[in-house]
């Protein structure tokens, strides 16, 4: 039992760190773009500052809902509901928004590997809108409640890092591999399809949640 919820809380972590990672706001364009005129490893220190940022702002997260355990035990069901719905829109959101607004020219200087991871960690820490994207992810999972394991959460928060590790890891392997053909057009279509893939499981999610099936 106790496996099975160790489990299941790595793989919450997982799916929240890459659905945090996945819109391209100013860091994902900013990576792609650093992937593009630097090289796959600038842009993928560039998703590591982003991703320190995120994990700060989950555990920050996670310890303000630890104070209402209890609310979120009885009120789990309808707790579900209202994680799908912010999750809802925010990937009606994502779906609208057009990261190529967002399009910044870069400079010509690669910069160290550490300017680069800095940056985007700054720029990512300026946003703390996303505290309310990890509210409604761990009340969509449950993420945050119930468990008294101190090792279970500790796996649960290092799986959501390690989510974002393998966003960017991959998105700067694709990212660069198609270098030649990659346009930035090519942006707004996969912030479209991240937003299509967020709100559809949000809506999977209240299905079954008001139909008492488990959603990891």
């Amino acid at each position: 039992m106790i496996l099975m919820n160790t489990l299941t809380t790595i793989f919450q972590g997982l799916i929240i760190g890459i659905i945090v990672s996945a819109p391209l706001g100013p860091v994902g364009v900013l990576c792609i773009q650093r992937t593009l005129n630097k090289g796959r490893w600038y842009g993928f220190v560039t998703g590591l500052g982003a991703s320190l940022s995120d994990i700060i702002y989950a555990l920050l997260t996670g310890f303000g809902m630890s104070f209402i355990f209890d609310f979120i035990n009885s009120n789990q069901q309808l707790l579900q509901i209202f994680g799908s719905i912010m999750l809802l829109g925010f990937g009606f959101y994502t779906y609208r928004s057009n990261p190529m607004k967002k399009v910044r020219p870069t400079s010509d200087k690669k910069g160290s590997y550490f300017h680069n991871f800095l940056t985007a960690f700054l720029v990512s820490l300026s946003n703390p809108l996303i505290i309310f994207l990890f509210i409604g992810l761990f009340a969509r999972f449950a993420f945050a409640a119930g468990s008294v394991n101190v090792a279970e959460h500790v796996m649960g928060y290092l799986a959501i890092a390690f989510g974002a590790f393998l966003w960017w890891l991959t998105t700067t392997f694709i990212v660069d591999k198609v270098r030649k053909t990659f346009r930035l057009r090519g942006i707004l279509f996969i912030n479209r399809l991240i937003g299509v893939i967020v709100m559809a499981i949000s809506l999977i999610g209240v299905v079954l949640t008001l139909t008492g099936i488990s959603f990891i």
